[in-house]
Order: structure tokens, then sequence, then C-alpha cells
């Protein structure tokens, strides 16, 4: 559809105001939107550990964190639905007008073998994009392995590649355990 000369691309307003009369996920990704695949039951436990460690170890510290429910707006054509966000400071004062939220401190993914590549090339390329980002994670739950992308002070970024261990989360002071990531009781 997007490569019809008819096909107008829209605004990440325009789809934001959308109502798509379903329980389907959809992003948008440069003007065009792209219907999202569902997790496995594995992606759903390990994305809901994380997310349960952080409301716990988050409360007090003026930093919140959402699920996949909570749009991150990347650009004007671009709004995605990562598994983790973190976001620091006072909540937006629209509070249920807000569908999505454009500065998030922390972005983590959850890594599925249908997306690995598409999360880990273009939407990584975009998450560095925002000013706010000083970490993305993308954790491999089948092979119980981590990665961290990290904003240096130089404006660079240190890439750790896959390893077991744990996730630090040194923009809010926290380490998540591996074997809280990766918990299966």
């Amino acid at each position: 559809m997007a490569t019809d000369p008819r096909y107008q691309p829209i605004t990440a307003d325009q789809f934001l105001a959308m109502d798509f009369g379903t329980d389907r996920k959809f992003e948008l990704s440069n003007g065009v939107i792209h219907m999202m695949t569902g997790g496995t039951e594995t992606h759903a436990w390990v994305q809901n550990n994380i997310a349960a460690w952080l409301r716990t170890n988050l409360r007090g510290s003026g930093c919140r964190c959402y699920g996949s429910e909570m749009g991150i707006r990347v650009s004007e054509t671009d709004i995605r639905y990562p598994d983790i966000s973190v976001h620091c400071g006072a909540r937006p004062e629209q509070g249920d007008a807000v569908m999505a939220l454009d500065s998030p401190v922390i972005v983590i993914e959850v890594l599925s073998p249908s997306t690995a590549t598409y999360d880990q090339g273009t939407k990584l390329d975009e998450y560095r994009s925002l000013p706010s980002v000083a970490l993305i994670a993308f954790i491999d739950p089948v092979n119980e392995l981590v990665r961290s992308v990290r904003r240096l002070a130089s404006a660079r970024w240190l890439d750790s590649m896959f390893f077991a261990g744990d996730l630090d989360l040194a923009p809010v002071g926290l380490t998540i355990p591996h074997n809280e990531i990766f918990a299966t009781d």
C-alpha cells in the first residue's frame, strides 16, 4: 500500500487520533500503519517480570515504567510501542488524553524471532535519535541474554553485546538481576 502513488503517509497526530476498533495493535513507521504481531508466552512472561520489578523499585523515584500500551513518538511520522519504557519527571497534565510520550529515559524491547532484526536495526536507530534516551536494552527471552546500548557523555554509544548477566539501569540508579528478568515462577 505504501508504494501506491495514491497513498498519502499520515502524521503521528493523525495516527493517534484513529480508533482502530479492534484489540489488535498497530505502529506507525514513516507515515505508514503496520499491524504488530502478538508475542509468545515466554515473551509476555519476561516483559511482565521486568515491568513488575521496575514498578516496585521505581516507586518514589519520580520515574515511571510503562508497558507496550504506551506509545513513544519518535518523530512526526513514527509511533513505537516498546515492551517497556521508563519516563522521569512530572506526569503529563493531560492524563488520560495522552496516548504517546516523547521523552523516555530507558527503552526495553523483548525480542521475538520475527522482529529481532527490525528491533535492533530500525528501532534502535529511532530510539537513539531521541535526546532523552540514555539506555536501550534488548532482552533475548529464549537464550536468557541481555544487550545494553548506553549513551555516553561524549554523545557516543556503548554497545554491550549479548551477555548473561544483570541489566544495569544506570540512568535511574538500578540494576535488574538476571534471575529477576528470567524468573519462571
